[in-house]
């Protein structure tokens, strides 16, 4: 079943975790680095944790989509759908979600490994206080990738509107080193609000907007990546429409400028979120959790495959050069740690599950009355 994934030109690479080393068949590179610094993350798992992941047999895609739809594995003829790990999925694929290769450096467009990455982020939050930010919605980033995207262009301020958005875009393949230098994620703390919207598929960029203590304006979401389903609307984050961003936008503003403390409360809440809940180690945590209870589905004696190369930290690194190899060297685990991992709690039941997620859709709901309603609570 795990090699259908190679044969369907599912997966980027096949790795073979085997008596504690790591061995890689690459199909085929992706988009920038995402592969190399996918690898390199569950190579720092395996020093942070040696001997404590099982023997296993994964395929990995590193695209934007999610790649398994449930649609083709339906019906009284179906095959069971292939094992692939991404970075998301919707409620249409059968992806299994694993963190993003950015956690470990984005050399591409010169984004720090998260650990100083956070530091850096969460000095940029003292710079200014939010009552001193520009009152108005801000979002930079590349505006041609999707449609969602070109429609949140709409709302750019104009001679007859201004929605209370302040969009720049940014195209991060013709970009400048200097382009990158101006982007810098910790100087982008400057506004009171900051908008999430989907690319292609979610986009890597949700963890560092909410990084920000500003109140985050989430575009409803199709996707999601490991973290982001612990979010709550109007405790994390403010929801906004898809079908209306425009008038959705400046009511969130508009409203947050007129209750200044409640809208500061949930920047913070979002942003403490990302501080304490997606800290480095738990990031590390959930990739073993997640690689042990796979490991346990396979009803195989995992083998190396013809081909593969086995991978290790030190040559990673040699091979590595400029910032892709600085960033290595900067978020390489030094050696194995004393502590356990976190104990993951047992799965929501189906009563508590139906229970949480009513909860949030009430909230959305309640917001977008007070949209249609016009008027502040």
């Amino acid at each position: 079943m795990v090699e259908r994934a190679q044969s369907m030109g599912l997966a980027n690479f096949r790795l073979v975790i085997l008596k504690g080393k790591a061995y890689v068949q690459t199909y085929w590179h992706s988009f920038q680095s995402r592969d190399i610094f996918t690898l390199w993350g569950i190579l720092q798992l395996l020093r942070r944790y040696p001997g404590r992941i099982p023997d296993l047999d994964m395929m990995f895609n590193c695209g934007d989509l999610p790649i398994v739809h449930s649609s083709a594995f339906s019906g009284p003829n179906a095959t069971s759908p292939p094992p692939v790990f991404n970075y998301n999925k919707d409620s249409t694929t059968l992806d299994i979600i694993f963190p993003d290769w950015a956690f470990w450096g984005w050399p591409e467009i010169d984004i720090k490994p998260w650990v100083p990455l956070l530091n850096d982020l969460k000095e940029g939050n003292t710079r200014e206080k939010w009552v001193d930010r520009e009152p108005y919605a801000y979002w930079k980033g590349n505006p041609s990738v999707s449609r969602n995207r070109r429609d949140l262009f709409k709302c750019k301020t104009s001679f007859f509107h201004d929605w209370k958005a302040r969009l720049y875009a940014q195209n991060w393949k013709r970009a400048s080193r200097r382009g990158y230098k101006k982007s810098n994620l910790a100087d982008q703390c400057t506004h009171r609000y900051k908008i999430y919207i989907e690319g292609a598929a979610w986009s890597v960029s949700q963890k560092y907007i909410l990084a920000c203590d500003s109140m985050t304006l989430l575009v409803k979401p199709r996707f999601y990546d490991f973290f982001a389903r612990g979010l709550i609307p109007r405790h994390h984050y403010w929801p906004i429409r898809d079908d209306n961003k425009c008038r959705s936008i400046k009511f969130a503003v508009e409203w947050g400028n007129s209750h200044p403390e409640e809208a500061q409360e949930i920047g913070k809440t979002g942003s403490k979120f990302i501080q304490e809940e997606l800290k480095m180690e738990y990031v590390y945590d959930f990739m073993f959790h997640a690689l042990n209870e796979y490991a346990k589905l396979l009803k195989y004696e995992p083998t190396i495959p013809p081909g593969a190369t086995e991978l290790c930290s030190e040559s990673m690194v040699c091979q590595a050069n400029g910032l892709a190899q600085e960033f290595m060297i900067e978020s390489m685990v030094k050696g194995p740690v004393d502590s356990s991992p976190c104990t993951m709690p047992p799965p929501y039941d189906p009563s508590s599950l139906s229970s949480f997620l009513q909860r949030n859709t009430n909230s959305t709901k309640e917001v977008e009355l007070l949209e249609n309603q016009n008027k502040h609570p």
